[in-house]
């Protein structure tokens, strides 16, 4: 059964570091994109940032040059390292992949459980 496990979030200050993973695990053989989303209190869950398999990146404008995103195909594991964070920033972080190739068949629009990123002082 596959599924998308993030881990990494936390109670950070402003102007903080963080780093979020997500892994893949199950028996995975394909993975198409990927990326992160946040949902913050009372607000619609948007993008903050996706990586194809060739490692082609997008970001929301909020985020760039603050966050970078990358992945390791190997590990089918996706990573968001968050530099300058701000107050508004604060949000349950949200890894999602559009396909997945896995023992059992395709599996589309596939969400982890999140984790929860606190930004303040």
């Amino acid at each position: 059964q596959a599924q998308l496990v993030e881990s990494g979030g936390g109670l950070v200050q402003p102007g903080g570091s963080l780093e979020l993973s997500c892994a893949a695990s199950g028996t995975i053989f394909s993975i198409y994109t990927m990326g992160w989303f946040r949902q913050a209190p009372g607000k619609q869950r948007e993008l903050v940032a996706t990586i194809t398999q060739g490692r082609r990146t997008n970001y929301t404008d909020s985020v760039k040059g603050r966050f970078t995103i990358s992945r390791d195909n190997i590990k089918n594991t996706i990573y968001l390292h968050m530099t300058d964070l701000k107050p508004e920033d604060t949000a349950v972080y949200y890894c999602n992949a559009d396909r997945i190739a896995a023992q059992g068949g395709w599996k589309f629009d596939f969400w982890g459980q999140g984790t929860q990123v606190t930004v303040s002082s």
